[in-house]
């Protein structure tokens, strides 16, 4: 099973592709993709009668979008796959999700995605 997850908007998109068939689920995260987005993950798993053991493999949408969102995902699943020891590719485009599993089966691993924001992290300095 390869997980694709594009966390750059308020709604993360998430696909579960296993051979020819994908699966899209779409969920309205707003401000809890932090606190909700592994449980969600685990939920659908579930659902399918899969565990994390199942995942093959994951692909991220890097950017550009929103910058804690893009970190949240991108965090999630560079831990995902450090853990379990599957690869990761990051793409960006309106075809990202298309590259990726070229990508992944071409047997190509970024080991770590870092997000494409688009423009400059705006950081608020400390006030002391």
């Amino acid at each position: 099973m390869i997980i694709l997850l594009d966390t750059s908007t308020p709604i993360c998109k998430i696909s579960f592709v296993s051979g020819q068939e994908r699966q899209d689920v779409e969920w309205e995260a707003g401000r809890t993709l932090a606190r909700n987005l592994l449980g969600f993950l685990h939920e659908k798993l579930l659902e399918r009668g899969l565990g994390w053991s199942d995942i093959t493999a994951v692909a991220v949408f890097k950017g550009p979008g929103s910058f804690t969102g893009l970190r949240i995902g991108l965090t999630v699943m560079n831990t995902l796959a450090h853990e379990l020891r599957i690869p990761i590719v990051g793409e960006t485009g309106e075809s990202w999700s298309l590259k990726a599993l070229e990508r992944l089966q071409a047997n190509q691993n970024d080991q770590l995605v870092m997000p494409e924001y688009g423009a400059e992290a705006h950081i608020t300095a400390p006030k002391k």
